[in-house]
């Protein structure tokens, strides 16, 4: 699939991804894809507040909002930051195949649901040459990741 993904984004693209930020801050809110320092490793839902505390107090901001995970939840940790992830406009994974987004107003993040149209998006996999567009469809449907 990351194969095929990066194709189609070209390598004009692909450049001017790999220069973006890792970490944005906007006091006094600080994004970031999985967590500080790492792309691709992130706590869980599950993690402990002291866990959050250790990977995104160092940012020193109020909120802090990471994606990664595709879970979308809201947590006050340790009475100094609130963690939010974003959920997946795309597949979120969390049992609600609704598009799912973070709006942060006025320091205070609070996750959106949008409809969308999945049988759409299910047809269009399914007349793609997409590679594992039958798993990617069952994931859209289901809401939650399901291992191929």
């Amino acid at each position: 699939m990351a194969a095929v993904a990066r194709e189609a984004l070209g390598e004009v693209r692909l450049v001017w991804l790999r220069y973006l930020p890792h970490i944005q801050i906007h006091e006094p809110v600080a994004l970031v894809h999985a967590s500080p320092g790492n792309l691709w490793r992130a706590p869980m839902l599950t993690a402990s507040d002291e866990d959050l505390q250790a990977a995104y107090g160092p940012l020193g901001q109020a909120v802090v909002v990471y994606g990664h995970i595709h879970l979308p939840y809201v947590r006050a940790c340790c009475g100094t930051v609130t963690v939010a992830n974003s959920g997946s406009v795309g597949r979120p994974h969390d049992g609600d195949p609704r598009a799912s987004y973070l709006l942060v107003d006025d320091a205070l993040p609070e996750i959106r649901r949008v409809e969308h149209d999945i049988e759409r998006e299910v047809k269009r996999l399914a007349d793609s040459a997409f590679p594992h567009g039958e798993w990617v469809a069952k994931i859209l449907v289901s809401g939650r990741f399901q291992m191929p």
